[in-house]
């Protein structure tokens, strides 16, 4: 459990508190040179609680769920549900059946690209995606785009960074049969207007697969309010471990799918010849699942809920918005993406005459962990005329004072290449 005090200082998002609850914050890289992690859009670290939490799991009542009727088999199917029952609260789902446990965001997006996606898609069907998506919500489409032969549009970045609705709107006059989106952009910040995206996509009858992977850990989320109809997101984005994500999907939707990997709990009776499936959600959840992985992201949504994820958002929001702008102070300094209003906590820059790989390369010798590339969105930054972005991203164990030292390590990297 959260250290009483701790969780006092927590609601109001005293950094330096939370920090404590984070033991590789404590780590020094490069001789002696205090870690400055500015890297959670990539993966986030993780608390006492989750790591305590899967230890337990691990020394003290590891078995395979469900079936088995000794004693540590029964303990580790209740906590494994228990963890899908908090995880359904934490988004508001109506029924904990409509959470099923993935290996990650990207699987459950591939599971309703093949499942949905290959019983429903046709030959001339319109797909619409955005040109902000990361790959895990591109490449899947095209995947059954191509194999059913229907057609992908794509919804466009504005300069500013946002999806041009116009756009969007003219793309609904054809009917498309999915609206495929991501709620945060990794790269950009831009946070969609999701509830109004996906009303209307479902006026014209389409149904809307949601990219949460960078809103689920920094933001309140509430699916029934989005109104869409799958909501894909990982557990280790937000303080839990690797290997588990998330999918939720409206419980009759979720029903008429057929699965999408054979064998395991997705069973319910198997002949030499046929099989009938499983109950949701067990029907998606072949094989042995990520059971220690699936309590460690059950704590993680605990210790998240106690912070509360409102506070958290505010906290980032203030983080940005003190990032923006001493970034932009620097000479030299590109940032994309809006640079007022409400935005994730990712900024994605550019300094001139520096390929991002360097600056990334002489900011970690100064201690500060950012990352390079082109962050699994290549269409974006194609976008943009940009091979690679260096990005930091922020979370509720970072402070403005890691903030300047990024800002420090910049002028560091102007010093070195002229």
């Amino acid at each position: 459990m959260l250290n009483k005090e701790i969780v006092a200082q927590a609601t109001s998002l005293d950094s330096a508190s939370i920090r404590l609850e984070f033991p590789v914050l404590n780590r020094k890289v490069h001789n002696g040179v205090p870690l400055v992690y500015l890297d959670s859009a990539a993966t986030s670290q993780k608390p006492r609680q989750v790591l305590q939490k899967m230890e337990h799991f691990y020394r003290d009542y590891n078995a395979n769920v469900h079936r088995g009727i000794h004693t540590l088999a029964e303990e580790a199917t209740v906590q494994y549900e228990g963890a899908r029952e908090r995880i359904a609260n934490f988004i508001n789902a109506e029924d904990a059946r409509e959470v099923v446990f993935t290996g990650n965001a990207t699987e459950a997006i591939n599971l309703v690209a093949q499942s949905w996606g290959r019983a429903n898609l046709q030959k001339g069907d319109r797909i619409v995606l955005t040109e902000m998506e990361h790959h895990a919500n591109l490449v899947p489409w095209q995947m059954v785009a191509n194999e059913k032969g229907s057609h992908i549009d794509i919804i466009p970045v504005t300069d500013d960074g946002e999806l041009d609705q116009s756009e969007f709107d003219k793309l609904l006059r054809n009917d498309p049969k999915a609206v495929c989106i991501t709620h945060v952009s990794n790269v950009l910040g831009t946070v969609n207007p999701l509830a109004q995206i996906a009303e209307k996509a479902r006026s014209v009858g389409a149904m809307t697969v949601v990219d949460g992977a960078q809103s689920a850990p920094h933001l309140p989320v509430d699916v029934q309010a989005l109104g869409a109809d799958f909501f894909a997101f990982s557990g280790h984005k937000m303080c839990g471990p690797t290997g588990v994500g998330v999918l939720w999907g409206r419980s009759e939707l979720l029903q008429s799918m057929p699965p999408f990997l054979g064998g395991g709990d997705m069973i319910k009776r198997v002949y030499l010849r046929d099989f009938e499936p499983n109950e949701i959600p067990y029907k998606f959840e072949a094989g042995t699942p990520p059971i220690g992985e699936a309590i460690g992201l059950g704590a993680a949504v605990h210790f998240l809920t106690e912070v509360g994820m409102e506070a958290i958002w505010k906290h980032e929001q203030w983080l940005i918005e003190y990032a923006l702008e001493r970034l932009q102070a620097v000479p030299g300094i590109n940032v994309y993406g809006q640079t007022a209003g409400e935005r994730g906590g990712v900024a994605a820059f550019t300094l001139d005459g520096v390929h991002p790989h360097d600056v990334a390369q002489v900011l970690d010798a100064h201690g500060v962990a950012v990352r390079a590339g082109h962050h699994c969105a290549m269409p974006l930054h194609d976008r943009f005329d940009l091979v690679a972005t260096a990005r930091a991203s922020f979370y509720l164990y970072n402070t403005r004072d890691e903030v300047d030292e990024l800002i420090g390590g910049l002028y560091k990297v102007k010093d070195l290449f002229g």
